[in-house]
């Protein structure tokens, strides 16, 4: 177990016991945790350079794998604040979130160099934005004396939220945050350095982040591969580099399962499945845990404020706890509370509250949200759940997903579940949409599976006869594809729209 209380001594640690190892691949190329260390040097060195000070921010765009985690684990030994940017941006999401950030520079791939005039016009303290394969390719050979002293209780990185209900906010988290949150991990996936693990999610989401944490804190392999545009090819790189961890959201196991040859597949070495992101259908868990019958399946709750892990659900539960997101990961405590604080009884409804070092320090230029969640130390999550006789948790959705209609307020998780259940659907999303009458009337999406027919109305029978007359859907609505976040979140406010 790697012993360390600041995020880039995870590279650096294991460059020195593992430096011939390979610690990331991205279609043809192979970088050691040698190489990938001293690309992180030439980084560190170009930004002391640059005056970058303690609690400076800098951000990163780029696609490739290897350019992120050099700048990644550089920015940190300068001791600066990482901003992972999203590449699937805008114009207007770019100039967001550098001017509310405030970052000093971007460090980017030069194919994104089409955004300059957007990064350098904006109302900033922007000063430098860079090539970053040119910092180690034409940088200087790093100096350790000119490291500045850091410390555990310092920021290491804002994560801006996927905006899938809103405006994106920026979570500060504590190198003591991540590095808790990254060790407890570890240890409940049973982690070392024969891992390899098949990336799928980019590193600036906050998923994506703790696998890169993970996996170079262990000495471990990362196979990356962030395009989901032809899924039997990430089947054929996972059986040909050996992997031995896959991690995606409900969506990426939808696709394997639905719309891939995976059933003709053998994964000799996969030990391991990890899901999180959003709710996973107990459907799609036990069709998930026949195709893959060999792999521990791991169901993960968190939050980006909680530095991505919360919860876990044991691989041997999967079936007699469907449905729930398990309990509380090593390090964290995790409660059901009432509005006014006090403890739910079993199967009463009420709030997931979590404590621990893993809590984010707040939402960044933003005191008014952080108090709204952060009361006495502990994050009140927005997520309804309760805690049956067991100890096991379940989601019953969030808050600010709850339909309003006539006298009844209800769950669209519940109503999401029931649907998946009848033949042929590939994906749900429920959500209220304005109803003179009701309040908010019920608006079943749907994606159905590759060659699969069904009329609205099997579908609405189907309801009918597993809900509640109250809860089945007032209107079904058709789509090819539900709209999404480059995490792999829906967006229900576009849906909703």
């Amino acid at each position: 177990m790697f012993t360390t209380d600041l995020i880039h001594s995870f590279l650096f640690q294991s460059a020195r016991s593992y430096p011939e190892k390979t610690a990331l691949v991205q279609g043809t190329e192979r970088v050691s945790y040698r190489e990938l260390a001293r690309r992180a040097e030439r980084v560190t060195q170009w930004l002391l350079r640059h005056n970058v000070q303690p609690g400076d921010r800098v951000a990163i765009l780029t696609e490739q794998a290897s350019e992120y985690a050099a700048a990644y684990f550089g920015i940190l030994a300068a001791g600066g604040i990482v901003i992972g940017l999203n590449t699937q941006t805008s114009n207007h999401a770019l100039s967001t979130v550098l001017t509310d950030s405030g970052s000093s520079i971007v460090l980017s791939h030069k194919k994104f160099q089409k955004y300059s005039s957007i990064i350098n016009d904006q109302d900033s303290v922007l000063r430098y934005e860079t090539d970053i394969r040119s910092l180690w390719e034409n940088g200087e050979r790093f100096d350790p004396r000119t490291l500045p002293r850091i410390n555990p209780e310092d920021i290491g990185q804002i994560i801006y939220t996927s905006g899938t209900t809103g405006t994106p906010k920026g979570v500060m988290l504590r190198h003591r945050n991540l590095v808790v949150n990254t060790q407890s991990i570890i240890s409940y996936l049973g982690l070392t350095e024969h891992d390899k693990v098949m990336a799928v999610l980019p590193f600036f989401y906050s998923y994506g982040n703790s696998l890169l944490l993970t996996h170079i804190a262990v000495g471990g392999t990362l196979i990356v591969n962030w395009s989901f545009l032809y899924p039997n090819l990430i089947l054929d790189q996972m059986v040909a580099e050996g992997v031995t961890g896959f991690s995606g959201v409900p969506s990426s196991f939808a696709i394997l399962l639905h719309r891939t040859a995976v059933k003709k597949y053998t994964f000799p070495k996969l030990r391991y499945l990890t899901q999180a992101g959003a709710a996973m259908s107990p459907t799609l868990a036990v069709d998930l845990s026949a195709v893959f019958s060999d792999a521990k399946i791991f169901i993960m709750y968190g939050q980006t404020e909680a530095s991505a892990r919360l919860s876990f659900l044991m691989p041997d539960r999967i079936v007699d706890k469907a449905g729930s997101i398990g309990k509380a990961i090593p390090g964290v405590t995790l409660e059901i509370c009432r509005p006014d604080g006090t403890t739910a009884e079993a199967d009463e409804v009420g709030e997931i509250v979590a404590s621990g070092e893993n809590i984010m320090a707040g939402y960044w230029h933003n005191a008014e949200e952080s108090a709204n969640v952060l009361k006495n130390g502990k994050l009140w999550t927005g997520d309804l759940a309760r805690v049956d006789h067991d100890g096991f948790i379940f989601i019953e959705s969030r808050k600010s997903d709850m339909i309003k209609s006539g006298a009844h307020k209800i769950a669209p998780k519940e109503i999401e579940e029931a649907i998946m259940q009848c033949r042929g659907i590939h994906e749900v999303a429920v959500v209220g949409h304005e109803d003179t009458i009701l309040g908010e009337k019920i608006v079943a999406f749907i994606v159905f599976k590759e060659n699969y027919t069904i009329s609205k109305k099997e579908v609405l029978k189907h309801c009918r006869r597993n809900l509640p007359l109250f809860k089945t859907p007032h209107e079904i609505i058709l789509l090819d594809e539900l709209p999404k976040t480059s995490t792999g979140k829906i967006k229900k406010t576009e849906l909703k729209k």
